[in-house]
């Protein structure tokens, strides 16, 4: 018999209502949106701990800011005791007197040269065309081009806007672009297909041809550019291009990296953000994406029902800012950008790549893009033009992160070269860093993954399957996820939500699965052991408001549970196919990503973890409990605190000080949830004490601005974290309320994450820290000159410092002796000797 039977009443709701619950609670930061009230239960003296059976809105504040997003109650209070958290804090301080690797000034690029050496070096490029055919350069004639220069000073100046690797728009004067139009080569004042030419180098020229229309540009008799056999033309370098459109950075000075590829890193960590979003839900709810071929003033628009309707039919976007009447938004997007980017603007992109690479120069060196997806919001919102299946969205979203970082590499003179690069193991990001880029980690967040629904409780996959789509998914390039999201599945069991949202989840829940949650009253005499409470009368109908009406014609009835008295637990923990995942996982070194479990599928994960002696657990996003945190932390994973505002976060950063296990390296992250319906970090006011001062010196000694986007200048003062590009801003904000001591963490979280995933990897724990893990001195006599550092970390573990060449561990003789050896390495990274 189905769960859905084993409750006595029932009451009427609308699927327009459950779309509600769809649109706001499937991601992390609205998954118990109500209101504009916020209920909050404390659990220590500094951050709370949000409690999801009261009315709050994740724009509060206080909700943001929570050192928990996941249900509040006795068994999810955190254990630790007074004499343990100041064991963490002190190991923590101690730690951050050991000595700092040695980062070093990237080099800058090679000056451009007057002819370019293949076919990538003419990106962002100023260049004039020299028919090779004629020996004259190409110059403007009326509505066309013709080659008829005799001297360089008369041609026409392109600027090589790169849209891939090896194309390009050519962009003239006045804001022109040489395209193909019938026969003739002709300005086109939009960018498109009949502008985006593909160039090939042949001798020392090139050919420009236009692969989908087998069209070429040709020189005739007469001099005019034309359609026909490609004529091959030399490019030199030329000034007076017009200005290409584009965000700017404003951060000067090369970026860091480390003076061997193989030290000890430095940087920021994003450990949770949704950078290709702009795919989910269908494609169509959310507006604007990271890049476009054809540019910003492309990639930063307005979704069309938003412009269409000069904002106000934003339905979504209004409901997620505390719901309606609001004002309609400004649908402008670039250049003006009045109404959004904002940290409440959240159908609107966030992670444009300019503010990536404002982000990435100002000191983030680890960035972990979550694919996502849920499919009922996708198959219930009307506009949609991408498949709602979950697995099939992940793919699409993988693709797009190769093409955005083929793009950058086409930005940075071809493959390779850009400053995006997506990494497999923790080998690959830590040389990545040391080169002073960004290691970009993917992940995956939705609620079926691996197509593992369940259909009154019975599973939708087997073992085999899941083992197939693990291996699927890996060889894609996933290696950091969550098992469940918003509802059951055939893995885990969700906490639920509760207030007036939590009907509308549990009805999204019932859409999904067949059945809805399993909320029983709980065994334990202590009534706050718990996951959310459940209403037990109809008086907690939401009211209708315009995403209802909005939606109202897709309505069919349904009815939802009424739940005996409580309190309530879900009794749908983790179940054997989610054991059986999380031993894949590990098995394939992959991150597991705990957040958005019910409190027994957390614990009980947790026991598998544990058990397995897995240490590969990141909670990434604030969606684990206050009881899972010293555990993880125990167990050598890490932690990555939902973002929010600075003030917040420094509070959250003081308690996790005191769950800190000094048997590890300790460092700490963030999530941003950017692009996620998560909100932002709200300004702490032009007003406020100790406020950021522009310019400031960022990590590795860049000078940081304040950002320009178009017609307008960002203040983190007075914005907040409006989009990607102001967390170096928020991390200076941090600076300035935390002092040194925060920076200096943040500054080390990025080697904190690939501490945890090298451990995941195979590669024992510091014994310095940890006795433990301590290995004889025979390991390391047996140590040969030429072995790599990888085969070094895995014979020998993690070295308690690994500065420039030289490696320092602690062993033990036979006798059980502590004693130190070290190991060197040459500048390639092979062993030299060991002492």
């Amino acid at each position: 018999m189905s769960r859905v039977m084993r409750h006595r009443h029932f009451w009427p709701i609308s699927i327009a209502v459950v779309t509600i619950a769809l649109t706001v609670g499937t991601f992390p930061a609205y998954a118990a949106w109500t209101g504009q009230f916020h209920g909050g239960t404390s659990t220590t003296a500094g951050p709370k701990v949000v409690d999801e059976s009261k009315p709050h809105s994740h724009t509060d504040p206080a909700t943001k800011n929570a050192i928990s997003r996941a249900p509040a109650s006795a068994e999810t209070a955190d254990p630790t005791t007074a004499l343990a958290a100041v064991a963490g804090v002190s190991g923590v301080e101690a730690q951050r007197l050991e000595a700092d690797p040695t980062l070093v000034k990237t080099a800058s690029p090679p000056a451009r040269t007057s002819v370019p050496q293949d076919r990538y070096a003419m990106a962002g490029g100023c260049y004039a065309l020299q028919s090779k055919s004629n020996s004259k350069w190409v110059a403007r004639a009326g509505s066309g081009y013709t080659a008829s220069g005799e001297t360089i000073s008369a041609a026409e100046p392109f600027h090589f806007q790169a849209t891939d690797l090896g194309t390009y728009l050519l962009f003239g004067k006045p804001a022109s672009f040489l395209g193909s139009g019938g026969a003739a080569i002709k300005p086109l004042a939009k960018p498109s297909a009949a502008s985006d030419w593909t160039v090939q180098r042949v001798g020392t020229a090139f050919t420009f041809t236009l692969p989908a229309s087998s069209k070429a540009v040709s020189v005739g008799a007469d001099g005019k550019l034309q359609n026909g056999d490609a004529t091959a033309f030399a490019l030199k370098v030329t000034t007076g291009c017009e200005a290409w459109p584009e965000v700017d950075v404003n951060v000067t000075g090369n970026p860091f990296g480390g003076k061997t590829s193989y030290q000890e890193v430095r940087g920021y960590v994003d450990a949770h953000t949704h950078g290709m979003a702009f795919e989910f839900l269908g494609g169509s709810l959310h507006c604007g994406r990271p890049w476009h071929p054809y540019g910003v003033a492309a990639a930063l628009v307005d979704c069309p029902d938003h412009s269409l309707t000069g904002g106000s039919g934003a339905v979504v976007e209004n409901f997620l800012k505390g719901g309606v009447p609001v004002a309609p938004h400004d649908t402008v997007g670039w250049p003006t950008f009045k109404d959004w980017p904002a940290p409440n603007s959240l159908t609107h992109e966030g992670t444009y790549y300019k503010w990536l690479e404002r982000s990435w120069r100002g000191g983030q060196r680890i960035l972990v893009n979550l694919l996502v997806e849920n499919n009922q919001l996708c198959t219930i919102y009307p506009l949609k033009r991408n498949s709602c299946d979950d697995m099939t969205s992940m793919r699409l979203q993988a693709a797009d992160m190769r093409k955005l970082e083929r793009y950058i590499d086409a930005q940075n003179g071809g493959p390779g070269k850009g400053w995006y690069r997506i990494v497999g193991d923790p080998f690959e990001a830590r040389k990545v860093i040391n080169q002073g880029k960004l290691a970009v980690v993917m992940g995956m967040e939705t609620s079926v993954p691996f197509g593992c629904s369940t259909k009154l409780g019975v599973p939708q996959c087997t073992a085999a399957e899941i083992d197939q789509q693990l291996d699927d998914v890996f060889k894609m390039g996933v290696r950091q996820v969550e098992l469940v999201n918003k509802f059951d599945n055939a893995l885990s069991g969700v906490a639920g939500d509760g207030g007036t949202i939590g009907p509308l989840v549990n009805g999204a829940n019932f859409l999904e699965t067949g059945s809805f949650w399993d909320m029983r009253k709980c065994t334990d005499p202590d009534p706050e052991v718990s996951d959310n409470p459940q209403p037990a009368a109809p008086d907690v109908i939401p009211e209708q408001d315009a995403l209802f009406g909005a939606v109202a014609s897709l309505g069919l009835p349904i009815k939802l549970p009424l739940y005996g008295s409580g309190p309530h637990c879900n009794a749908l923990g983790l179940t054997t196919l989610g054991d059986h995942t999380i031993a894949g996982m590990a098995k394939r070194h992959m991150l597991f990503d705990p957040d958005h479990m019910s409190v027994n599928a957390r614990k009980q994960s947790l026991d598998a973890t544990e058990k397995l002696k897995y240490p590969g657990v990141v909670s990434s996003h604030s969606w684990s409990t206050p009881d899972a945190y010293p555990r993880i932390y125990k167990a050598g994973g890490m932690i990555t605190p939902y973002a929010g505002d600075s003030a917040g976060f420094v509070n959250k950063w003081k308690k996790h000080l005191t769950w800190a296990d000094s048997r590890y390296y300790f460092g700490i992250g963030y999530g941003a949830d950017i692009n996620g319906l998560g909100a932002q970090g709200d300004p702490r006011g032009a007003d406020a004490p100790n406020k950021v001062t522009y310019p400031f010196k960022g990590l590795g000694g860049v000078t940081i601005d304040k950002q320009v986007s178009g017609e307008r200048v960002y203040d983190i003062n007075v914005d907040g974290v409006s989009h990607y590009g102001l967390y170096p801003d928020w991390i200076e904000d941090l600076r300035k309320q935390g002092g040194a001591a925060i920076a200096d963490d943040m500054a080390r979280g990025s080697e904190a994450y690939l501490d945890t995933w090298e451990r995941a990897q195979g590669v024992t724990n510091d014994a310095c820290r940890d006795p433990k893990a301590r290995k004889f001195e025979s390991v390391f006599n047996a140590i040969k000159k030429g072995t790599s550092v990888k085969s070094v970390l895995l014979k020998a573990g993690q070295p308690h410092s690994r500065l420039s060449t030289k490696f320092t561990y602690c062993a033990k003789t036979k006798s059980g002796k502590k004693v130190t050896r070290a190991v060197y390495f040459s500048s390639k990274g092979t062993v030299t000797k060991v002492t």
